[in-house]
């Protein structure tokens, strides 16, 4: 992901179902002191009747972004029980796993997709979760600031009810092993799944853009940070990508305005070389507070090399960002818009 990137492909697939979030998206784990035990939660309230997925944890998994009310509202306070430990007045027959994937769309692009899925070989996992939590900051345990996050994991019995079960901990806090061997070990069944929202369209897919980008000249100027451009002094570049975006109202003046692909493509050899020209010789920025209802980015066909953001609208500033670091903010004007227009 680059500094304006705000699509997140689902990072949970392919890495089993505990998923890796590192620290800088969700913080580090609660590890504890040296010798400190977490608290015993007691035992899991019992529900009478299990409904699904798409009812009881509607937001179960989510990874990314949806549109509103494209995937239903939060879960309601109170609607889902206290996790804890199974009794001997429960005996799990089912578990059921609550989740989101990420999924090709027909016709390209990417879809946002709420699963419900079920297991009923469960014994292996039955026990991993009867085991104690692992006492913490013992030893020569090397906890990572990484989190391990686990699927909303729900254990039904023949009569339908259900519960939320506790997962014991290993020493950094954490899920143990065993727990993450068993969910993994789980041959699922997808008894229901339902589209909650597009993560890709096929026009950004085959642009080569992402669907949602960040409009840095915005965050950059509101900071204060950025120094000058040089006239004439720009970084080299190989053959360029255009990804524009439109900011929705509601975005617009926000701390870190989030943009919807509207149209992309490779820049031709001489329209890249006249964009060049443009922002290697426009004055300073001017002063000025209008949010940028478009803004252009262009990058690297490779992904390498320096990025630009272009106000289309508005202000008509310019950000280049070259590695290994530090912005440079300029002034650009309607004659460089042209440029970076649809055709």
């Amino acid at each position: 992901m680059r500094s304006g990137g705000t699509t997140l492909v689902a990072a949970l697939l392919g890495m089993g179902l505990c998923g890796l979030v590192l620290a800088g998206c969700a913080g580090p784990a609660d590890t504890g002191g040296p010798g400190t035990t977490s608290k015993d939660p007691g035992p899991a309230e019992i529900v009478e009747k299990w409904t699904s997925c798409a009812k009881i944890a509607p937001q179960a998994g989510a990874v990314l972004p949806v549109p509103p009310g494209a995937g239903g509202s939060a879960t309601p306070a109170g609607v889902e029980p206290r996790a804890g430990r199974i009794d001997g007045n429960f005996v799990p027959s089912t578990a059921v796993l609550c989740g989101r994937d990420v999924v090709p769309k027909a016709g390209g692009g990417r879809e946002q997709v709420a699963t419900e899925r079920r297991a009923d070989d469960i014994g292996p996992l039955v026990a991993a979760l009867g085991l104690a939590d692992q006492e913490r900051g013992r030893g020569e345990v090397a906890c990572t600031a990484d989190m391990l996050v686990p699927p909303w994991l729900a254990l039904l019995d023949d009569r339908g009810r259900w519960l939320r079960p506790y997962l014991p901990t290993d020493a950094c806090g954490k899920p143990r092993p065993e727990v993450r061997a068993a969910l993994d070990g789980l041959r699922l069944t997808t008894v229901d799944s339902r589209t909650v929202g597009q993560v890709e369209s096929s026009e950004a897919e085959a642009a080569g853009c992402a669907q949602r980008w960040s409009d840095m000249v915005w965050v950059e100027a509101t900071l204060g940070r950025p120094g000058r451009v040089a006239p004439g002094a720009g970084p080299k570049a190989g053959p360029l990508r255009l990804c524009v975006y439109q900011v929705p109202p509601s975005e617009r003046g926000s701390g870190k305005p989030g943009g919807d692909f509207v149209y992309g493509r490779p820049l031709p050899p001489q329209r890249q070389a006249d964009v060049l020209r443009a922002l290697a010789s426009t004055p300073p920025a001017a002063e000025c507070a209008t949010p940028a209802s478009r803004f252009a980015v262009l990058q690297g066909v490779d992904g390498s090399g320096p990025e630009w953001y272009v106000e289309l609208d508005a202000c008509r500033r310019f950000l280049v960002v070259a590695p290994p670091g530090g912005s440079q903010l300029g002034q650009g004007d309607a004659a460089l818009a042209a440029l970076l227009g649809p055709s």
